[in-house]
């Protein structure tokens, strides 16, 4: 198994993540007039969809998106990024 970083294992299961902890971040504020503070309970549903942070979900996005098209190689401590032969 490889290292992938902040991708997820598709793009639309990586998407459907970032649906519900956009959501529930944005819910958990949005509906404190409407439902009280118990909503922000939905706040860490958030953070835990989003696996911790929003900035780490974007990160994932851009890897999940060039998986598999971009290949990284290192020799004598330099490294390329070229486009793969797939």
């Amino acid at each position: 198994m490889t290292d992938r970083g902040f991708a997820s294992a598709s793009l639309p299961r990586h998407l459907v993540r970032g649906a519900v902890g956009f959501g529930a971040l944005i819910g958990s504020v949005a509906l404190i007039p409407v439902l009280g503070p118990v909503v922000l309970l939905l706040a860490p549903v958030g953070l835990l969809a989003l696996r911790g942070c929003p900035t780490c979900w974007a990160i994932g996005l851009a890897q999940t998106i060039s998986m598999g098209r971009l290949k990284r190689s290192c020799v004598d401590g330099r490294c390329e990024l070229t486009v793969s032969n797939r």
